[in-house]
């Protein structure tokens, strides 16, 4: 009589009992972090790689070398490119500096009459993709455009605000300036009010307290809401290109590969420098910080003390915020003008107004409005589910690496949408379609996996600050009645995380259907185009540009509505918990 190994089964085999030491069970939740994390490397990550990996391979031998990074610093045109999208993103920061700034502290450290409504006016630059106000903006500030026609009327000058790079810098920082009113506005409501009384009892007052103590109490909103703008304005490729100003990065990265294609070995260098100044940039941010104490006495800082305006400060006041104010929502006002006018040519308004404009984008654009609401629901109906998973997956258990699956899904937004899709085209080229033999990198749905992955950060926090409410005593009371996890989830978490995740939802689907950067690499024909890529053809030509205009509408009016519900079902949500906490 043979007796087994103490602890293990008997009449059992080493090679039988081989599989279990090597590949122990995967739990359901294991099993379902394993299949994101794999989802996410083959739909971020590889690519992203593949797109470094070719930038340091040579396209003769195949070899790892060095020299394609020396043929692009030894092109002049190359550094010009780099120089000057340097040089945009820096003076941009300035220029949405000097943009938000006075909103900011304005708002914040005085009784100001309608100071709500100004800071939310201040924040629709950011429902318009920059691209779509871009040829608005030429039309009110170009060199023939409504400003200059005006200061040359009655004073004999014009002013070059959109020529060349000046032009791209004009849009780019009305555009993003909100990501420094909103950071740098919520550092000011934290100041602690007793550092500024501290501040006044030493004789510091006026712009010196602001100069020596508020601002640098400040910096850690200004600082994230400035990297935000640097970041997105250096990778940003429609605003160059409908302004046509080609001698910058992304641009150029667009070109190479659309023109001379995807074996061209600069277009990957280009990828491989927008990516590595991106992340530089957050890290020269993190350095900056490092080492600093911004914290408060007070618990929740107390905010600055507001006090009251005189007659003339209010005038003063209200003339500064007017002004800026008219400026950030010149482009709306422009891209409205050109949606209902006729002709709009060296005059400063349309000669006269039509609906005309409407009618020509409804018959020219149902495809492109069908192929985004089919290809931004799909993105976002997957990344309300994926944000769902990983919220669980990383605030409910203690899977080892769990934390990782946070990091990856939040890193698309320190890639660039053209290196995404420069990625997608490298790593699908020469791959077919089961069953139908079509190329998979002019694959409609491949579109969609690009949407879906670059909004996927947007609905992850959504649905991790919707569970992040849901209290875990609901779930073990649920589980202490009998009921399994599954269950648990499914009739318990998720129905309590609804209104986080239709936000998410929301907002997903809002902000990918005005996505141009990854979108313009990957479509092949008219036939699989969203509205993105359908306003970026309409403004190829003057004829077209009142339709694009009025599709610009259509895009604006969306993100518009997206912002506005998922604000509003975030906020109902909210009054239901705290009114399901008082009964």
């Amino acid at each position: 009589m043979t007796h087994s190994p103490r602890g293990s089964a008997p009449g059992l085999s080493i090679a039988d009992r081989l599989p279990k030491y090597l590949f122990p069970r995967i739990g359901g939740t294991a099993a379902i972090a394993l299949l994101i994390a794999i989802l996410l490397v083959g739909l971020l990550i590889v690519p992203v790689l593949q797109v470094i990996y070719v930038a340091f391979l040579d396209p003769n031998t195949g070899a790892l070398t060095l020299n394609n990074f020396k043929d692009f610093f030894g092109s002049s045109l190359f550094r010009e490119s780099f120089g000057n999208s340097f040089y945009v993103s820096a003076v941009s920061v300035v220029m949405a500096t000097i943009i938000a700034m006075p909103l900011a502290y304005i708002t914040t450290r005085f009784n100001f009459g309608g100071s709500v409504i100004i800071q939310s006016l201040g924040f629709i630059p950011l429902i318009m993709p920059p691209f779509v106000g871009a040829v608005a903006m030429q039309l009110i500030f170009g060199r023939n455009g409504s400003v200059n026609l005006i200061l040359r009327d009655k004073f004999g000058i014009s002013i070059p605000f959109m020529e060349g790079l000046n032009g791209v810098i004009l849009v780019q920082s009305i555009h993003y300036f909100p990501f420094i009113l909103i950071n740098l506005s919520t550092s000011l409501r934290n100041i602690d009010r007793s550092m500024e009384e501290a501040a006044q009892n030493l004789g510091s007052t006026g712009m010196r307290m602001f100069r020596r103590i508020v601002f640098p109490l400040a910096m850690p909103g200004y600082i994230a809401g400035a990297v935000l703008v640097f970041i997105k304005v250096f990778d940003d490729l429609g605003t160059p290109l409908l302004l046509n100003v080609n001698n910058m990065l992304a641009p150029q990265a667009f070109l190479r590969i659309s023109s001379i294609g995807i074996s061209d070995p600069m277009g990957y260098v280009i990828s491989f420098i927008l990516v590595a100044f991106s992340i530089f940039s957050l890290w020269v941010s993190f350095l900056f910080m490092r080492g600093k104490d911004y914290s408060t006495v007070q618990k929740g800082g107390g905010g600055l003390s507001k006090r009251d305006l005189s007659t003339r400060e209010k005038w003063i006041a209200y003339g500064t915020v007017s002004l800026i104010l008219l400026m950030v929502l010149s482009p709306h006002i422009g891209l409205l003008l050109l949606s209902f006018g006729t002709i709009w040519s060296y005059a400063p308004l349309p000669d006269d107004y039509t609906l005309q404009n409407f009618v020509v984008m409804w018959e020219n654009s149902g495809t492109y409005i069908s192929n985004t609401v089919l290809y931004a629901g799909l993105a976002a109906t997957a990344d309300v589910i994926l944000g769902t998973a990983i919220a669980y997956i990383v605030l409910r258990t203690k899977l080892f690496g769990r934390q990782a699956l946070d990091y990856m899904a939040t890193a698309s937004l320190a890639v660039p949408g053209v290196v995404l899709g420069i990625g997608y085209l490298r790593l699908f080229h020469g791959v077919q379609v089961p069953f139908s033999g079509e190329p998979m990198a002019s694959w409609w749905v491949i579109i969609a996996l690009a949407l879906m992955v670059r909004r996927l950060p947007y609905a992850l926090r959504a649905c991790m600050a919707a569970l992040q409410q849901v209290s875990i005593s609901l779930e073990e009371a649920a589980e202490s009645l009998g009921a399994s996890k599954q269950s648990t989830i499914r009739r318990i978490v998720v129905p309590l995380m609804s209104g986080g995740i239709l936000a998410g939802f929301v907002t997903s689907f809002a902000t990918a259907a005005v996505e141009l950067s990854a979108t313009i690499m990957l479509v092949s024909s008219d036939s699989d185009a969203p509205l993105a890529y359908g306003i970026y053809l309409f403004m190829q030509t003057p004829s077209g540009r009142g339709a694009g205009a009025a599709l610009g509408i259509v895009a604006v009016i969306l993100v518009g509505v997206g912002t506005y519900a998922s604000q509003r079902i975030i906020e109902r949500d909210k009054k239901m918990r705290m009114s399901g906490d008082a009964h």
